[in-house]
């Protein structure tokens, strides 16, 4: 994979897809600002793993939900690195439940933690990458985002308006060399799956063409390409990867 870039953000790297995401574009040779908000021993863990396959890592821990918090960790990343060459917006929560007992402060807090953090992260980005002509991020939303799903109304809302939002900024960015884009993951083998009991695995599972869930490594090699040279004429684009289940 080619990259003109040095360096790349990932927001919520210390697990799951974030931490993938944050080992694969290492392994390609960017160096890597590993995200957290709470777990920092888990960010130091994987900067030790990075760092012993040879990679280049740091670990850089705020609330993306803050806005000053973020604007302050972009400014760090230019004042080390002298330059911002990509995004992963990756970071977000989840407060399930019925769209009638749901509370407005729990979807809000989805909202922005999923929402309103990308929505800061693209704009402050934009500010920084077209000074230099060059830059691509890459929003991680969901398969929910796209069909909607019960008990999610507020993850849905949340990741649909990523989706949206995106595109726009694809369009307000392209004349500048910037590149804005999506992956849509449908059900990822994380250790928020591995909690499911079998019945409810298999009841997800067949509904998934390709009779599995996905691998968090699937998940990075489609940013990765997303991010890299390989994909310097797409911009405003939503990467299904998903099995299958939504074509």
């Amino acid at each position: 994979m080619k990259f003109t870039g040095k360096n790349v953000l990932v927001t919520g790297s210390s697990r799951g897809i974030g931490a993938e995401v944050a080992k694969v574009l290492a392994g390609y040779g960017l160096k890597v600002w590993i995200n957290y908000r709470s777990g920092a021993d888990a960010a130091d863990a994987i900067k030790a793993q990075i760092e012993a396959a040879g990679g280049r890592a740091a670990v850089i821990g705020f609330d993306v939900a803050d806005e000053t918090a973020f604007v302050d960790a972009i400014k760090m990343i230019i004042e080390c690195d002298g330059e911002l060459s990509y995004l992963v917006n990756n970071a977000g929560i989840t407060k399930d439940g019925l769209a009638m007992r749901m509370k407005s402060d729990d979807f809000m807090a989805v909202i922005n933690a999923n929402l309103l953090s990308a929505f800061i992260g693209c704009r402050e980005s934009f500010k920084v990458m077209r000074k230099q002509k060059f830059g691509a991020i890459v929003n991680i939303a969901s398969i929910v985002g796209e069909t909607g799903n019960a008990g999610q109304t507020n993850y849905a809302a949340s990741k649909g308006g990523v989706i949206a939002m995106t595109k726009s900024f694809a369009q307000e960015a392209a004349s500048s060399g910037i590149r804005y884009n999506i992956v849509t993951p449908g059900f990822i083998a994380t250790d928020m799956t591995d909690i499911l009991s079998d019945d409810v695995k298999s009841s997800f599972t067949a509904k998934i063409p390709m009779g599995r869930f996905g691998n968090p490594s699937e998940i990075a090699e489609a940013t990765a390409f997303l991010l890299s040279d390989h994909a310097s004429y797409i911009t405003g684009e939503t990467l299904k990867v998903n099995g299958g289940m939504l074509m």
